[in-house]
């Protein structure tokens, strides 16, 4: 969540610079209080302790700390954190400064089972039309083979392989003839009365990490769509309830729901967007009551951070047998869905609150009046005891009652559903035991059920890479996190512009690997940030990629550009986060670059008709790259290779096991020509047209998705 989901500490001023391409810096003694009506996360607000920190872009700092929470999000007013006056509206973190340094280098780090080499299988050429390589180098290996290519008098490809594994193989000969490799003697039988080829283990030296896979389905194929129920489409109006006083419009329940979601799944909306996955906002019932945030604004619970009744669901999404249709129905139309779960706090009134006290950290203690940014920090041991706000009682989870009360609730919420994963909330202010106490009551319960992996994402707002990976662990902890360090990146680079692609470029070298075996999220905009068109704008509307955009959240609400510049620089940072591993997250109305500050202006009612020419050449780019990664597994697998890079090019190689593919991004307003390409002739799958390597001239604000022809 962000700032209005949590409703922050009293605002605090305080000021952040950046040193020029330095690695970030705050002030030891830096706070910000980081808006939050309605109390999301504060895990959710960046901090930039330790090793893993993102290098700086713009000249802004950026919010420490926690997370988001919900009535109001920001750190800053103005353009960004680097001029900003301290919180507005919400609950963010207080940070404890420090220097990110250097991402380590070196392989990443997994359990050998989940190492994988690339190893080089070649076959001399006899007057073959094609060549393939089957085998156990993969689940589906005997099945689905690799292509090899020819150069010469040899044909060849590079395939990904288990790590000390010893592998049965053989070459496919024009799609008929099944041969062993004359090159390799030993073979064994192959059950069929026939030889496999056999290549004895290997063990590299560099080797990558792939998720652990459970069942039919790999994480990595997922494209993450985040439905805001409340403000996605009011598919029945009998829910609605009625409004709740002192609220104004922008934080007030719009009617969105359940019905509205499995509408547009009838409908085949998603399906032909291109994702496979839904992210909806926490089912849990909330109260009809208003909080108010520390930007002095009242704020509705429609986010469903403030949960109150934990084993029924919120009334104004619906009925449990309505979630319940909708995650049948998005199942039989070849979605999975995850879902937001809060389980830091309930909210005051909450009978598990008011029946076990005992379970949750006392609010005052010690002297201490203890909400988050007053009389505790957000870090350390005072951030997984804080309260958000003194209605939201802290759950204690080193008492094992409380733990197994708050994870029998979750299990509870899958085996009722059925859903396929998590999104969890402020994952660093609860103990680590619940995340692991989860994590394998999943593997216990739920995985041996539903014959697939459950899927657990979590959210730490921060620019710590080395905090965000602390808790991936697709064993024992998360599959992964949101990446926000590489979004910052995104936004100051291709976005904002005020930094070169060079920097990305160095930011991706160290980034590709870092989170080991972590299926990790990648995004552009979310609902904790201003909608990404405004950073694209001629005149960056916020000038720092880390601005919470609360300057403009109540009044004076951005417009939609009126030129076509700002939407072709977000298609490109779009086709950056649909050429890289990891899920793609889009959030809902980012398909067609929706207007909005902070929040919570970013949470506007979905646009459904009169899109602009701009909306509609973004909405056009999302669906070709949802099928353009679809249809190529480097995109989700692949290893990444660096080209080129300038001051407003990029150029980038993806490969897995003979898909290859090759990206071009120039963010320039004029034409470039970009080098160090591969010679050949190539195919734009992004326009249609045949370029030429080695070097192509990119038009001004695009970019090219290219495969040999």
């Amino acid at each position: 969540m962000n700032g209005t989901e949590r409703v922050a500490a009293a605002p605090v001023r305080r000021y952040l610079r950046r040193m020029k391409r330095v690695w970030w810096w705050v002030p030891a003694a830096a706070a910000v209080a980081m808006a939050c009506a309605s109390t999301e996360d504060p895990a959710n607000r960046p901090n930039l302790n330790g090793t893993g920190g993102v290098a700086a872009t713009d000249g802004g700092g950026l919010p420490e700390g926690g997370g988001g929470c919900d009535p109001g999000s920001g750190a800053s007013s103005g353009s960004g954190a680097s001029s900003g006056s301290g919180a507005s509206s919400g609950c963010g973190a207080t940070g404890s400064g420090g220097s990110g340094g250097e991402a380590d280098a070196g392989p990443p780090q997994c359990d050998d089972s989940l190492k994988r080499c690339q190893q080089e299988f070649s076959y001399p050429d006899s007057g073959e039309t094609s060549v393939e390589l089957r085998g156990s180098f993969a689940a589906n290996g005997w099945d689905v083979g690799v292509p090899l290519t020819k150069n010469g008098s040899t044909w060849s490809a590079t395939v990904e392989i288990p790590y000390a594994q010893e592998i049965q193989y053989k070459f496919v000969l024009d799609g008929a003839s099944w041969v062993t490799d004359p090159q390799n003697p030993n073979t064994v039988n192959d059950g069929q009365g026939g030889l496999n080829s056999v290549l004895a283990p290997v063990s590299c030296a560099s080797w990558s990490c792939v998720p652990p896979v459970t069942g039919n389905f790999d994480w990595r194929d997922s494209i993450l769509y985040f439905v805001f129920v409340d403000r996605f489409l009011n598919g029945d109006t009998k829910n609605d309830g009625a409004p709740i006083s002192q609220v104004e419009a922008a934080a007030a329940y719009k009617g969105g729901d359940w019905a509205g979601v499995r509408q547009k799944i009838s409908e085949g909306y998603f399906t032909d967007l291109g994702v496979n996955t839904l992210w909806l906002t926490a089912p849990m019932d909330n109260p009809d009551a208003a909080g108010i945030g520390t930007d002095g604004k009242y704020y509705s619970a429609y986010h469903g951070y403030w949960p109150e009744n934990l084993d029924q669901p919120e009334s104004r999404f619906g009925t449990l047998a309505e979630l319940q249709a909708l995650v049948t129905e998005a199942h039989a139309a070849g979605l999975r869905v995850i879902l937001d779960y809060a389980m830091n706090h309930v909210y005051i009134s909450s009978p598990v609150y008011q029946n076990h006290k005992g379970w949750f950290w006392l609010l005052d203690e010690n002297g201490k009046h203890c909400v988050c940014g007053e009389g505790c920090g957000w870090e350390g041991a005072d951030g997984k005891r804080c309260w958000f706000r003194d209605y939201l009682p802290d759950f204690n989870f080193t008492i094992k009652e409380a733990r197994d009360f708050s994870v029998n609730n979750a299990v509870q919420w899958i085996k009722d559903t059925g859903i396929d994963g998590f999104r969890l909330d402020a994952v660093k202010h609860i103990e680590d035991a619940w995340v692991t106490d989860l994590r394998a009551r999943v593997k216990a319960e739920i995985e041996p059920t539903s014959g697939e992996h459950f899927y657990m994402v979590g959210e730490t707002f921060t620019g710590n890479r080395d905090d965000i990976k602390y808790y991936v662990d697709p064993v024992n902890k998360l599959d992964g996190q949101f990446d926000f360090p590489l979004r910052a990146q995104i936004v100051a680079t291709l976005l904002i512009r005020s930094s070169p692609l060079t920097e990305l470029e160095k930011f991706l070298a160290t980034n590709d690997n870092f989170y080991g075996a972590g299926v990790m999220s990648t995004f552009v905009g979310n609902h904790d940030v201003p909608r990404s068109i405004h950073f694209a704008e001629d005149s960056p509307m916020w000038g720092n990629e880390w601005a919470d955009g609360k300057d403009r959240a109540w009044q004076n609400q951005p417009a939609l550009p009126g030129n076509l510049a700002p939407f072709e620089r977000l298609n490109d940072a779009y086709t950056l986060i649909f050429t890289l591993k990891g899920v793609p997250l889009l959030y809902y109305g980012d398909e067609i670059a929706m207007a909005g500050a902070g929040d919570p202006d970013n949470r506007r009612q979905m646009q459904w008709s009169g899109l602009s020419a701009g909306q509609n050449l973004v909405l056009s780019h999302i669906k070709a790259l949802t099928k353009i990664r679809a249809d190529h597994p480097a995109l989700r697998r692949g290893t990444r290779t660096p080209l080129s890079s300038g001051t407003d090019t990029i150029a980038y190689r993806m490969q897995y096991n003979g898909d290859d593919l090759i990206v071009v991004i120039n963010r320039g307003d004029g034409p470039a020509n970009v080098g160090n390409l591969p010679a050949g002739s190539f195919t734009d799958l992004l326009g249609g047209g045949a370029v030429s390597g080695p070097s192509v001239s990119v038009p001004a604000r695009s970019s090219m998705v290219l495969v040999a022809k």
